[in-house]
């Protein structure tokens, strides 16, 4: 599925009284591959940040599908799906090995630094096409 994947270890603070991985901590691990993901194709936070935007995210859908432990390794999938005006869609997938742990929709809206949506300039749309998934990988 990705155009760029974080991995991330497990630490016990992230589990749960059952011993697995706490629904939280998965949110936090999306937010840090987004993040990696971003820094990676040269357009950090902080970038945008002085540019008078910023990323908020709107909305997260998550499928829990199997749960995780203290010692696993796992690889954050992250890849752009979908944009329109001010929002876009991004994909992420939690996988242990090629077990799928969880899928993620995270809508992001781009905003002026008062909170107000804007339609985002060229350079930001031009610098995310590398994490833009092909329409075909889109479907999977």
């Amino acid at each position: 599925m990705s155009p760029h994947r974080t991995t991330i270890a497990v630490r016990w603070a992230e589990l749960d009284p059952y011993a697995h991985v706490n629904h939280a901590a998965y949110v936090t691990y999306l937010e840090v591959a987004r993040t990696e993901a971003l820094d990676a194709i040269d357009l950090p936070l902080q970038r945008v940040s002085e540019a008078g935007l910023q990323f908020v995210v709107v909305r997260i859908e998550v499928d829990y599908r199997k749960a995780a432990g203290v010692g696993d390794v796992l690889t954050v999938e992250t890849a752009l799906v979908s944009s329109r005006r001010a929002t876009s869609t991004w994909g992420q997938r939690i996988l242990r090995g090629d077990d799928v742990m969880i899928t993620a929709a995270v809508t992001v809206a781009i905003t002026d630094a008062e909170g107000r949506p804007v339609r985002p300039p060229a350079w930001i749309m031009e610098a995310l096409e590398p994490l833009r998934l092909a329409p075909d990988d889109a479907s999977r």
